[in-house]
């Protein structure tokens, strides 16, 4: 069962956000048991969750990786073959160098290769801003304070994400693994949401509720 955006527009925009909702919820849980599991937590399963509560009801493909192209504005995905493969050299490099990379430059590596690889039909920005988030977290050893969290400040503050996703677009055609932008980028909203920085003003967005106080934050 899913309602697609054409056929009605407020009930697909109503089930995103509850989608969001329940994603952020979900992604309390993952947070708690991967700061007891370190590295280990971080595996195709966490990835195929976060998704599948992403897109409940809006996509009939949630939480499994696609089998079919997809068409993007400004970035070509890997064939739909590739993907497979492609993940599983993610997920490595992030538990390889789990102890060598800082939390900024996990995180960033995440987020932009989640988009990059482009694994799911829908719902892969939602799923890279949550492992981002869940990465940070684990990473530091705990909820990070604030009462909007970082994919939330992601999801409202998109032009120098954009921007940032392009310079490690260009990086990586260039032969380099390089997202010092992504880095800055991550490292001044986690000061804005530590500081409990309301949203930019400039955001029509409606928001998606906190996880409810200074210490499970959204």
């Amino acid at each position: 069962m899913f309602v697609l955006e054409q056929e009605d527009q407020d009930l697909y925009d109503r089930l995103q956000e509850r989608n969001l909702a329940r994603q952020y919820d979900l992604l309390i849980n993952c947070i708690e048991i991967g700061i007891i599991q370190g590295v280990r937590s971080f595996d195709k399963f966490l990835l195929w969750s976060l998704n599948a509560a992403a897109v409940a009801n809006i996509s009939q493909f949630g939480g499994r990786f696609r089998e079919e192209p997809v068409y993007l504005k400004d970035h070509k995905p890997p064939h739909f073959e590739k993907v497979p493969h492609l993940m599983d050299q993610f997920i490595s490099t992030v538990q390889e160098n789990w102890f060598v990379w800082s939390e900024f430059a996990l995180a960033s590596y995440v987020l932009w290769r989640l988009n990059w690889i482009h694994p799911f039909i829908e719902g892969n920005g939602r799923t890279a801003r949550a492992a981002c988030y869940f990465v940070i977290c684990v990473k530091s050893g705990g909820l990070l304070g604030g009462g909007i969290i970082l994919p939330e400040r992601i999801r409202h503050d998109r032009s120098p994400y954009y921007e940032a996703l392009s310079e490690a677009d260009r990086a990586w055609e260039n032969g380099d693994l390089n997202f010092p932008r992504m880095e800055e980028y991550i490292s001044r909203l986690l000061d804005e949401q530590v500081m409990d920085t309301p949203l930019h003003a400039h955001s029509n967005e409606a928001v998606t509720p906190a996880f409810g106080d200074a210490s499970n934050s959204n």
